[in-house]
């Protein structure tokens, strides 16, 4: 934490969420004159960008080398005197008194809230998902390129983020195989057609996996084929789970409306159904989940705050 709370109880806006949508909303905030709170449940800011391994060359005017070199761009923009909680997440937010209530019990007040929780990846719980965490089941599969060498790896999913991945694996695993439970892939012809073509890839569709299993490490997965119900069992060194994502947005579940996938509803100026209480980045933005997305949606939300509130006075 950059000051002692204790001594600023109230702020013009509460932001949840570190990621790009919470820093971006967080500097334009201090460029409008208005108070803040910059609220990450982790140890430090970035979000998502601790997921990206690879260069990043789609966010205007910047190109990366990865979500690590982004951020250290994004924090050199934060001004000092940002009030900052690490290491609390929101659990909570009273819609009428515009309040959020932190992990560690501490309640913030506020005249806006802002949430940028961002997303989360999605799991298929199973047996061994959980239990093999850092023990074969893999974070990154460019990050784990070198790792994989003359291994199997198997990938659940079907959509770009597991083809691509398989991609990149097949490289130097001795064996990539992709499981997926529909008929056809989703992901995109650029990643799908090389992917038939690589001797050491396995495509198979039709199926789930149902465990995870091993000792100390992963050494197999269990798999059924919807077709024939029959189930057989992989040999596997590593298992990579790209099944998709899902909002952080359970703690206002009840307070602001959600869609059917629970992304919170938002308006053109970001505001959620309650007045003075917004919603940007991923956990409102499920069509375009991009970082220059979420840079923008903090624009929006924060002047939008700024018009409607004007600085405190």
């Amino acid at each position: 934490m950059s000051a002692d709370l204790a001594h600023s109880p109230e702020f013009d806006i509460v932001i949840a969420g570190g990621g790009p949508a919470g820093m971006a909303a967080a500097i334009w905030c201090a460029d409008l004159g208005l108070s803040c709170c910059l609220i990450e449940g982790s140890s430090s800011l970035g979000g998502q960008l601790g997921w990206i391994h690879a260069a990043i060359t789609n966010y205007p005017g910047i190109v990366a080398e990865n979500g690590a070199d982004l951020l250290r761009r994004f924090e050199s923009s934060l001004p000092n005197n940002i009030d900052r909680v690490y290491g609390s997440r929101v659990v909570s937010i009273d819609a009428a008194e515009l309040a959020v209530t932190l992990d560690s019990g501490r309640t913030l007040t506020c005249r806006s809230i802002i949430l940028a929780t961002g997303i989360r990846r999605r799991r298929l719980g199973i047996q061994g998902e959980v239990e093999f965490l850092g023990k074969g089941i893999l974070d990154s599969g460019s990050k784990a390129k070198s790792n994989v060498s003359g291994k199997r790896v198997v990938i659940i999913g079907g959509g770009d983020a597991a083809i691509e991945n398989a991609l990149i694996l097949s490289e130097s695993a001795a064996k990539v195989t992709v499981i997926h439970r529909r008929a056809g892939f989703s992901a995109r012809e650029e990643f799908l057609e090389p992917a038939t073509k690589r001797s050491n890839v396995e495509l198979i569709t039709s199926s789930e996996l149902l465990s995870i299993n091993g000792d100390d490490v992963v050494k197999t997965t269990t798999f059924r084929s919807n077709a024939s119900d029959q189930s057989r069992e992989i040999d596997a060194d590593a298992v990579l789970i790209r099944v998709g994502v899902e909002p952080n947005s359970e703690f206002v579940e009840g307070i602001v409306d959600l869609d059917p996938r629970g992304y919170i509803v938002v308006d053109r100026n970001c505001m959620t159904s309650i007045s003075n209480v917004f919603a940007i980045g991923d956990v409102s933005n499920p069509a375009a989940p991009t970082i220059a997305g979420a840079v923008g949606d903090a624009a929006t939300a924060v002047k939008s705050a700024f018009s409607r509130l004007g600085p405190n006075s």
